[in-house]
């Protein structure tokens, strides 16, 4: 409700409106497709909401080049500087009260993606003109502007600036402004004297503007300079590795994790709360504003099936001459919070078995984490832990990091008191399959399939969906044995490559209930599920637990019924139980021939399309 909402904040439907808007807005008229993502929604978010975004590139390794000489000259291409985005970086780190919106406005940069496209498409010919790239090094200018792009890039050589070659939006901007200014759409390139004529032909045919602001020198030191006045003269190696460290306390106490045993009453009506969540509903009203095929390489798009269920991962083919293709996913449950470790593992996981149930292998991980104030020693202690999961488990799934990022003081001030965000880690994977041609999507594809769920449910919906429908608090927080998962996630990419899979979809939000379901509607197919039939632990386990449970590491498979046997043989000694078939037009759940909860498919895509149904 909007009386609820504290002084200054905005309302988060208006918040995700316009962040739907600037991704479709940026994202479609750069022509890069959007393919993949999550949405989630918490009360912990309403002060300080958290937009992440992501690019996936690819170039031939042989081009890649950081290497900048002394005498190149430093040119600034792209989009003009102004007063947009100063302090950006530092804002980013602030507490917000209510009065950020206008002491901080410029913090806040405006982008342009017409600019940002003629800049990307004069970099590729920079890069791939001749036999080598005719730059030598090559940067952003992010957080910081110019101050960290220059700085970064020539910490081990030196450079001289000149600020007044600096093109500006407008006149006006002070030495200081033009050096931190994070104005967007800019790159800063090392460039040397002989190909300086070509580089600028190519930035002036694609209608990009491009300008030598200073030169590559060898005496480890920054000059700047404005109209000839000295501005700085630091050394570089006290620029980067002289400040003192920084020390923080933290602190850490394992939270008491025990069963929760609840009432349910009408598991009808809960069941349709669980569905309709809005961190469960259908994202098509989003997802259908973003240009998913934009360059005609997407293979496994964002929605599947004739009724347009959501993938868990989506593949695209970037090479001609090869069907091999990159799978990305992600993974992320801040619900999870209160024991960061498992919540660090169960994104690992969720991001990992998404890629693993499209045909994913060879994975790399990416983190995203935003927390809370790092002087706090108990949200230090927390990031700390998660950072312990990461790296444990990562070992154990041999699944590198090869990038990241973090964001900390994600906080609100609200009558003296300072609110933090759930600590929050975005996992992103990327994977390859040998074969796009084998690929598998969500959406139950023949009736008369068996369904088979690899993996094992336990009494673990601590954080779940269903906690939050019925806004219980406790229970058991997923855990996660990555040793046995690689085995199993491993003999199920065999599955798929064998063709023994029609389709397969991952175990998470809103557990075997939530998957099942989604799986139907993609397919207008229907299903019986028997949950007697489901490996658990324990096996008294009631049976709403077996339904919602969000035991990390299972997936759930359409098998080619003509195929059976021989997925069995493959699967011979993997926790894998035969829990239905599909068929019909609804989905019925039954314990020992016993009918529990009866739903047509048709009723199911209502109330799951319902939420965001705002066309």
């Amino acid at each position: 409700p909007v009386d609820m909402l504290p002084e200054g904040v905005l309302h988060p439907k208006r918040v995700m409106k316009g962040a739907v808007a600037g991704i479709r807005d940026y994202g479609n008229k750069m022509g890069i497709p959007t393919v993949n993502g999550a949405i989630g929604f918490d009360k912990g978010y309403v002060c300080n909401p958290l937009v992440y975004a992501g690019c996936i590139g690819l170039m031939r390794w042989t081009h890649y080049i950081k290497s900048p000489k002394p005498g190149d000259l430093i040119v600034l291409a792209g989009g003009r500087t102004g007063r947009d985005g100063i302090h950006g970086v530092t804002f980013a780190s602030l507490e917000l009260t209510p009065e950020s919106e206008i002491v901080s406005a410029t913090a806040v940069q405006i982008g342009d993606p017409i600019t940002e496209k003629k800049l990307f498409d004069a970099l590729l010919r920079l890069r791939d003109k001749d036999d080598k790239p005719l730059y030598t090094a090559i940067t952003d200018c992010g957080g910081g502007g110019l101050s960290s792009a220059i700085g970064e890039l020539l910490s081990n050589t030196g450079a001289e600036v000149w600020l007044e070659k600096v093109p500006l939006k407008y006149r006006g901007l002070k030495p200081w402004e033009i050096w931190i200014s994070e104005s967007q759409e800019r790159m800063i390139i090392t460039v040397p004297p002989k190909n300086l004529k070509k580089v600028l032909k190519i930035f002036e045919v694609e209608g990009c503007e491009a300008t030598v602001i200073g030169r590559v020198t060898q005496d480890g030191r920054l000059r700047i300079t404005h109209h000839g006045k000295l501005i700085c003269d630091l050394d570089m190696h006290f620029l980067h590795r002289g400040r003192p460290k920084v020390k923080r306390y933290a602190t850490y106490h394992p939270p008491s994790e025990k069963p929760i045993n609840l009432e349910i009453k009408d598991l009808k009506d809960v069941f349709i709360k669980v569905l309709s969540d809005l961190n469960v509903a259908s994202k098509e009203w989003i997802v259908r504003q973003y240009d998913h095929e934009v360059q005609g390489n997407t293979v496994l798009k964002p929605l599947h099936g004739p009724g347009y269920g959501h993938g868990d991962a989506a593949i695209i083919k970037p090479l001609e001459n090869s069907w091999r293709g990159i799978v990305i996913s992600c993974g992320v449950n801040p619900r999870y919070h209160k024991n960061p470790y498992k919540m660090a593992q169960s994104a690992i996981d969720e991001a990992i078995r998404n890629n693993v149930a499209v045909g994913g292998w060879r994975i790399s991980l990416l983190d995203n984490f935003s927390w809370g104030s790092p002087e706090k020693p108990e949200l230090m202690g927390a990031l700390v832990e998660a950072c312990r999961a990461c790296y444990e488990t990562a070992k154990a799934f041999s699944t590198p990091f090869i990038s990241g990022k973090a964001s900390l003081y994600n906080e609100y001030i609200v009558e003296g008191s300072s609110i933090s965000i759930p600590s929050t880690l975005l996992i992103t994977a990327l994977g390859i399959i040998g074969d796009v041609r084998k690929a598998v999507s969500m959406d139950l594809k023949e009736e008369g399939s068996p369904l088979y769920l690899v993996g094992e449910t336990r009494d673990e919906l601590g954080g779940s969906i269903l906690h939050r429908v019925l806004d219980v608090e406790g229970g058991v927080i997923p855990a996660l044995n990555p040793q046995k998962a690689r085995k199993w996630y491993h003999r199920i990419v065999r599955a798929i490559e064998s063709g023994f899979v029609l389709s397969s979809h991952d175990l998470s939000e809103g557990g075997l209930g939530v998957c099942i379901s989604e799986m139907c509607i993609g397919g207008v197919i229907g299903a019986e599920i028997y949950l007697d039939r489901v490996l658990r632990e324990p096996t008294y386990m009631p049976w709403y637990k077996v339904l919602f449970s969000e035991s990390n590491s299972r997936i759930l498979l359409e098998i080619d019924a003509d195929k059976e046997d021989d997925f069995l043989s493959l699967m011979e000694d993997v926790p894998v139980s035969k829990i239905g078939i599909t068929g019909g037009r609804s989905l019925l759940f039954k314990v020992e021939e016993n009918p529990l909860l009866e739903m047509s498919v048709e009723e199911l895509g209502r109330i799951w399309k319902e939420p965001f149904n705002w066309w």
